[in-house]
């Protein structure tokens, strides 16, 4: 069953800002390259800490340059990679730009986990820089301790969004809030649901979500599709299906089943780009330019073929009325 369309209308800018990382028909193929701490790993295994500020940059910069023209926006963060990759021109003009706020990791133990913001960046900078869209990173569980803590960052940064008409995507990662417990199998589909339920009915614009079933444990591919469905009926705004670190061909299948179930697309990250963390130079920019960009190719082709526009989610704009700019 796909989620119904409420009153919620978008504002003149956030509607522009979403077109800019949307295809024309409203769907979302965007390359994710804002890892920082999980990049720094990949880049070198046994000695993330002596990543440069340089490498960084390049690597995200390389990415960006090689897959930008095939995608619809990319996600970076401010660190390392957004004023970085428009002025360097790596950012294709096309190529709509979503700035992360949130500091990589997390504060508090594992099974109560709280988001910082970036401090010094705020959705007012992310505006200046000419971003389309930002993303926050929101550590969630409906039943943690900090669950309520968590829910105000997202107001706090919808504020700042709202004052300048910008997109708000808010990522969840879900956690298991025992210790010493991973979220079994039926847990991780019940928080995934839930959280899609509470975090869209705040001032946010898109989620960015995790599948919401253990593909491990749970090979049968109608019970994927069925959650899937379970995550549209539960948002009341659009959500795009983000890679979380698997390989390739299982998440172009997950991708696939996400969005004929009501995804309006992909934020995908490692699951395109992961291997040429492991090569340089030459090797890396080959790479990138083939396989990653064929994977690219894939993932469009998926959205563009199944996924949920973000016209069937949100209201029908009203009509500009004469000398709307008076008052706005």
């Amino acid at each position: 069953m796909l989620g119904t369309s409420t009153a919620r209308s978008l504002s003149v800018g956030k509607q522009r800002r979403l077109a800019q990382i949307a295809d024309a028909a409203g769907r979302f193929a965007l390359v994710a390259c804002d890892q920082r701490g999980n990049l720094r790993r990949a880049l070198n295994p046994e000695s993330p800490e002596s990543v440069s500020y340089d490498q960084m940059v390049t690597f995200k910069g390389q990415v960006i340059k090689t897959i930008g023209p095939f995608v619809t926006g990319a996600l970076v963060d401010p660190e390392f990679g957004a004023a970085q990759v428009i002025r360097s021109g790596e950012l294709p003009g096309s190529c709509g730009l979503i700035v992360a706020v949130e500091e990589t990791g997390y504060e508090a133990d594992a099974h109560d986990r709280q988001t910082a913001l970036i401090e010094g960046f705020d959705p007012r900078k992310a505006a200046r820089l000419g971003a389309s869209a930002v993303k926050l990173l929101l550590y969630f569980h409906p039943e943690a301790g900090r669950a309520r803590r968590q829910l105000d960052v997202v107001a706090a940064v919808a504020a700042g969004c709202r004052e300048v008409e910008m997109p708000l995507i808010v990522e969840p990662l879900s956690f298991s809030i025992d210790a010493g417990a991973a979220l079994s199998p039926n847990e991780r589909r019940r928080v995934v649901v839930e959280t899609a339920r509470v975090l869209s009915r705040l001032d946010i614009d898109m989620l960015k979500l995790e599948f919401p079933v253990d593909v491990v444990a749970e090979t049968d591919r109608a019970i994927w599709r069925h959650a899937c469905e379970e995550v549209t009926a539960a948002s009341t705004v659009p959500w795009l299906l983000l890679s979380a670190g698997v390989g390739f061909e299982l998440f172009a299948a997950q991708a696939k089943i996400a969005c004929e179930a009501g995804a309006s697309g992909v934020l995908a990250g490692r699951a395109v780009w992961r291997e040429a963390t492991e090569v340089d130079g030459v090797d890396r920019l080959d790479w990138l330019e083939t396989i990653a960009r064929e994977r690219m190719v894939t993932l469009r082709a998926i959205v563009s073929e199944s996924g949920r526009s973000i016209h069937e989610v949100f209201a029908k704009p009203e009509p500009v009325a004469e000398r709307w700019y008076e008052a706005y």
